[in-house]
């Protein structure tokens, strides 16, 4: 856990809930700059992230503890010409951070504090703290939390500014729906590095650089310090109604079926029921907001078929609720359910939890965020692939699926991951913020996991065979259209950008961005005009 955040938490609950701590001052931390190079022992470990595909050949890694030193960082790179990119967390799916043309990482991990900025009249997260420290912070002070994802390593700097989205989103839309304001270091067309803070305010001159920060994802503007966190509607000066209160307490169940009991048919129905669920429960106003279920396809020789469900403890009769979905999802399945007992992509082995319990939601998401090997094997390389879904999969795709969790590969950790969607996600406008995706019902994951550098070939065939035979009919790829919405900037994915996998003639970034990437590229343009901030994804310079 981060120190600064405890700190931090600590002296903010110390006082009345309207009360506010002050503000850490950008030499608060006491930390920094630090410079790694490769000479230093620490140098190995500072230059990969979670996926051990990429790894990088910087000259150095800058270690940053304020503001100010991040502007500093900035602007001795761009003095010397020297290519720049930033790690928070270190959970970013390419080689966006880690590749051969990066010659400075500038490391945001010692900036983590989250506390209540009474200036602002909202909360701040800064870019380095890791998600479960901001749940931990935010909960423990002031009873409010954002809806962000369930891994708890994420940071904060890279989650939030391409969306962020987890298991509350469904009740409380996704965390730039409460984005308030950003503090960021840009480079002007001198070469000029500053740090600028833009707010959602209508009559904010540099509101743009705001909007563009609700979705377009990291490295493509600046490098976010800081972001301050506060729901649209909210107006008290009462910490504690700023952002939204989570359920006090949630209802977990893991059930899982075995695949010796599935065949075509049954796995088919499975689909069916899952994706009919979420079609017909997935608007602003539906009560099955309340309900959110995973469903792990693994690949058979995992040997199971598992499915992970939340139900808020605060509504009524939540086991009701529970055994009314589960009845539904089983329905003419024609299969036993038994515990999960084997790991799923990011979900442990969850044995203790086929008969339903509830736990407060703290602790629920503990659970959850810390359970699973795969969220903590340093070893584990990967890919991944995604998708937005408007309606469930067709019969063609159905049979597409089942073809590739049956095939002859032997890796337990290959899998299709359905996530809900939907609920209040699809309360805003697709161009109130840069997110686009406001009319989905599903999110669908394609990945594998896997330890040795010699399995790579075999594992990226596997995915990228999978995902491109599902959406062969559009090129390859889930173009926008009345079934898919296109893909998830956080889970970056570079052979969107390839014609040998996205033969769909939809640019990469309209499959993220869909109608905002020019608006993206006008901000570009004011803010990052000699493109200082890339990678191989990043938004392009107007023309």
């Amino acid at each position: 856990m981060g120190s600064g955040a405890l700190s931090l938490v600590d002296a903010g609950t110390a006082r009345a809930a309207s009360t506010a701590p002050a503000a850490p001052t950008s030499t608060s931390h006491g930390f920094g700059p630090v410079t790694i190079k490769s000479d230093d022992q620490r140098y190995g470990a500072l230059i990969t992230g979670d996926n051990q595909r990429w790894v990088g050949s910087p000259d150095y890694i800058q270690l940053v503890g304020s503001t100010q030193q991040v502007v500093d960082a900035v602007q001795t790179a761009v003095r010397n010409g020297l290519q720049l990119s930033v790690r928070s967390g270190g959970h970013c799916y390419e080689d966006f951070v880690a590749n051969s043309a990066v010659r400075v990482v500038i490391d945001m991990s010692a900036m983590n504090a989250v506390y209540y900025d009474s200036a602002m009249k909202a909360f701040a997260v800064e870019a380095g703290a890791r998600l479960l420290n901001v749940y931990e912070a935010l909960y423990r002070g002031w009873g409010v939390t954002i809806p962000g994802g369930r891994c708890y390593s994420v940071g904060a700097g890279g989650h939030i500014c391409g969306g962020g989205d987890g298991p509350l989103s469904r009740r409380f839309g996704i965390v730039v729906d409460h984005l308030y304001a950003i503090e960021i270091v840009v480079v002007d067309k001198s070469g000029t590095a500053r740090s600028v803070v833009a707010t959602r305010e209508d009559n904010d001159p540099n509101r743009d650089l705001w909007w563009a920060h609700t979705g377009c994802g990291g490295g493509n503007y600046g490098i976010v310090t800081r972001y301050w966190m506060r729901s649209p509607a909210a107006k008290s000066d009462d910490p504690g109604s700023l952002l939204p209160k989570p359920p006090a307490t949630m209802l977990m169940n893991g059930l899982s079926f075995s695949w010796s009991d599935l065949d075509q048919n049954k796995l088919s129905r499975l689909l069916q029921n899952f994706g009919g669920w979420h079609e017909r429960n997935s608007a602003p106003d539906s009560p099955g907001v309340a309900v959110v279920s995973s469903l792990a396809l693994n690949h058979k020789s995992n040997g199971s078929v598992s499915i992970f469900t939340l139900v808020e403890g605060s509504i009524p009769s939540p086991e009701k609720v529970l055994t009314d979905f589960i009845n539904e999802i089983r329905n003419g399945v024609a299969a036993e359910t038994g515990p999960m007992i084997r790991p799923t992509g990011e979900l442990g082995p969850m044995p203790e939890i086929v008969k339903a319990q509830h736990l407060p939601w703290l602790q629920s998401v503990r659970y959850l965020a810390t359970n699973s090997p795969v969220l903590t094997n340093p070893t584990l390389r990967a890919d991944h692939k995604s998708a937005y879904l408007r309606k469930s999969f067709t019969a063609a795709e159905t049979a597409t699926i089942y073809k590739y969790l049956t095939s002859d590969s032997t890796n337990p950790n290959s899998m299709l991951l359905l996530l809900p969607f939907g609920g209040n996600i699809n309360a805003t406008q697709p161009s109130a913020t840069a997110f686009p995706h406001r009319s989905s019902v599903m999110q669908a994951l394609y990945q594998s996991f896997w330890s040795d550098p010699a399995d790579d070939a075999k594992n990226l065939a596997w995915v990228r065979g999978f995902y491109s035979d599902v959406y062969a009919a559009t090129g390859g790829v889930p173009v926008p259209n009345d079934r898919t919405d296109g893909c998830y900037i956080n889970y970056a994915d570079t052979d969107l950008s390839d014609p040998a996998y996205n033969s769909s003639k939809v640019p990469w970034h309209d499959l993220y961005y869909k109608e905002n990437y020019p608006k993206l590229q006008q901000v570009k343009a004011r803010w990052d005009p000699k493109n200082v901030f890339r990678h191989s994804q990043s938004i392009e310079l107007p023309g």
